[in-house]
């Protein structure tokens, strides 16, 4: 499920899990990204509580400039917190489970390469598959693209937003 998807639903994970899974549990493995307000853990149970048997996975996807709610105040000496970490995973697996949930996996995206799912391996993090798109493209063409305005509104995940650009001109 894109984040475009919870975009067009005015920012509603729970309602844009819904639509997504109503037409797509019957063919696929429904995976809700849980970034969006940037609290992983109350979107991933929240998610969980509405889908039921229809939900197969949530996918963190944290920006790398970004504590996840979950986080705030629990970081050691030196430890860094940002983006998708071990702790992260940690704290929604440890949600998920004390909330009966225990079948729901976890995938984690945004800056995954080769070396760094060594490392989580090696960790035991508990993540069930791991999305490395970004680590496949290097050059030109590595970007992403995040929907900031609907309905000439803003939204659009925390962390991001419109950046006006003098060089762009309006298309439509």
């Amino acid at each position: 499920m894109p984040h475009g998807l919870i975009a067009a639903f005015g920012g509603d994970t729970v309602a844009a899990a819904r639509a997504f899974a109503q037409r797509f549990a019957p063919d696929t493995n429904v995976t809700v990204l849980v970034d969006w307000e940037n609290d992983s853990v109350a979107t991933a149970l929240a998610v969980a509580g509405a889908l039921g048997d229809d939900l197969w996975g949530v996918r963190l996807d944290t920006s790398e400039s970004l504590v996840d709610r979950a986080l705030d105040g629990v970081a050691a000496e030196g430890e860094r917190l940002t983006g998708v970490n071990a702790r992260l995973v940690h704290a929604v697996r440890d949600a998920l489970d004390t909330a009966g949930h225990e079948r729901i996996r976890i995938v984690v995206s945004g800056g995954f390469d080769a070396e760094r799912i060594r490392a989580f391996e090696a960790a035991g993090v508990p993540v069930d598959a791991y999305g490395v798109g970004s680590s496949l493209i290097r050059g030109q063409n590595d970007f992403t693209a995040d929907v900031v305005r609907v309905d000439g509104r803003p939204c659009a995940k925390v962390g991001r937003g419109e950046r006006p650009a003098a060089r762009l001109d309006r298309v439509g």
